[in-house]
């Protein structure tokens, strides 16, 4: 796979840097968690997860097995093939030229500079050149998408950000656990 880029995640966040590198060319793998948990569902390309299939603009995400043969089919299919695969076992076979961690965990979940030639960490909880080659940092502000080659992204603040002045307000978080269905989409 001489132009494979492995992306960990497929949030929204994620699905901006699996658009980008698609327009680009690349032949682009996502690796999501069994149940993903996406805030922007519907520019989320995880959201194949669940359905099977997800459109983002100009670019599909389909959910597939983990094998190459499976993978190559959805290429050629000119679509993002989206793999159930926490550990990132799938790098091994893949071989890609690149890998960024578009978790977006606030911490590194085992991404490292062995995965690929060229490490890419998302957030806070990268080191570069220690973990990856580059940070890139997610905080908003003027340093948003600011390239790290020494250093790290900003801490978690634990606060959301401020917009229009209101900022813890602007979250809702349940006080019990359970399914949430919705009757809307918005």
């Amino acid at each position: 796979m001489h132009n494979c880029v492995v992306v960990r995640g497929a949030g929204d966040l994620a699905t901006g840097v699996i658009q980008k590198l698609y327009r680009a060319g690349f032949a682009v793998v996502a690796l999501e968690v069994e149940k993903p948990l996406a805030i922007r569902r519907a520019v989320a390309l995880c959201e194949a997860v669940y359905n099977g299939t997800q459109t983002v603009e100009d670019v599909t995400a389909v959910k597939t097995e983990m094998n190459i043969s499976a993978v190559e089919k959805i290429w050629k299919e000119n679509k993002v093939p989206i793999l159930i695969d926490e550990h990132a076992k799938a790098i091994e076979w893949l071989k890609p030229i690149a890998v960024v961690d578009a978790i977006i965990a606030k911490k590194n979940l085992g991404t490292n500079k062995k995965m690929a030639n060229i490490t890419i960490g998302l957030g806070p909880g990268f080191y570069a050149p220690t973990d990856v080659d580059i940070v890139i940092e997610t905080m908003r502000g003027h340093n948003l998408g600011r390239l790290i080659f020494d250093g790290c992204a900003l801490k978690n603040s634990h606060e959301p950000a401020s917009i229009d002045g209101v900022s813890n307000e602007r979250v809702v978080y349940s006080l019990y656990e359970g399914k949430l269905k919705t009757v809307k989409q918005i």
